[in-house]
């Protein structure tokens, strides 16, 4: 790969419904990867338990959030749950500038606003476990879920995994985080390479994988 390409910024989104472990895969990928940082979002929600200000979320005011808004200072926002959540656009511009590659874990209406807003250097991923049966393992596993609770969630997956693929350009299965990681770290190469105009074949191989899992998205009635 040429040095253009490993020095082009990139708004790696990553999307997933609860429970796909999708933050784990991100912050792991962040972690391993040279010029990868994590995109803090700003909130309007409290802090839980030891969360800090400016590390895990920018934590504002709704009268703050709704005047940034209004200043045009987030890349992407949307309500979830009744309350705010956005990127800041100061975010994105600092990546690209430096060549960094920003992570985003992100719903996938959020996900849809940078894909519109910077197409040539968004790339989507949308992260899902093996089934919808291994996704409710999961939620019950848990212990913390209702029967009604896992109901909601697993009927949220679907819309979720619906509306990404309409969008998004890649498919992870989350199956092993290892193997999980391998490929997202393909799909990050691959595109960048191919932004610069440049080619990453080792890359490339396992990204268009991740691209043909996309029509294989039925056991989520996508």
């Amino acid at each position: 790969m040429s040095s253009e390409a490993s020095t082009a910024g990139q708004l790696l989104v990553i999307s997933a419904p609860s429970g796909a472990g999708k933050t784990t895969l991100a912050r792991r990928f962040v972690d391993v990867t040279p010029g990868a940082r994590f995109s803090i979002s700003a909130t309007t929600r409290p802090p839980r338990g030891a969360e800090r200000d400016g590390v895990d979320y920018h934590f504002l005011s709704p009268a703050d959030f709704a005047a940034r808004v209004a200043a045009g200072a987030f890349a992407e926002w949307a309500e979830v749950h009744g309350r705010s959540y956005g990127t800041l656009r100061s975010t994105v511009e600092e990546a690209l500038r430096e060549g960094a590659v920003a992570v985003f874990d992100i719903d996938v209406q959020g996900g849809a606003q940078i894909l519109d807003r910077w197409p040539g250097e968004a790339v989507a991923v949308l992260v899902v476990p093996p089934s919808p049966a291994e996704l409710e393992r999961r939620l019950r596993g848990r212990s913390t879920e209702s029967d009604e609770a896992v109901r909601l969630r697993l009927a949220a997956a679907r819309t979720v995994v619906a509306r990404a693929a309409v969008r998004y350009g890649y498919v992870i299965v989350n199956d092993r985080i290892e193997d999980a990681l391998v490929r997202l770290a393909a799909v990050s190469r691959a595109a960048r390479a191919r932004r610069a105009g440049s080619s990453d074949p080792d890359a490339e191989g396992l990204a268009e994988a991740c691209r043909m899992a996309r029509a294989d998205l039925s056991a989520w009635g996508a």
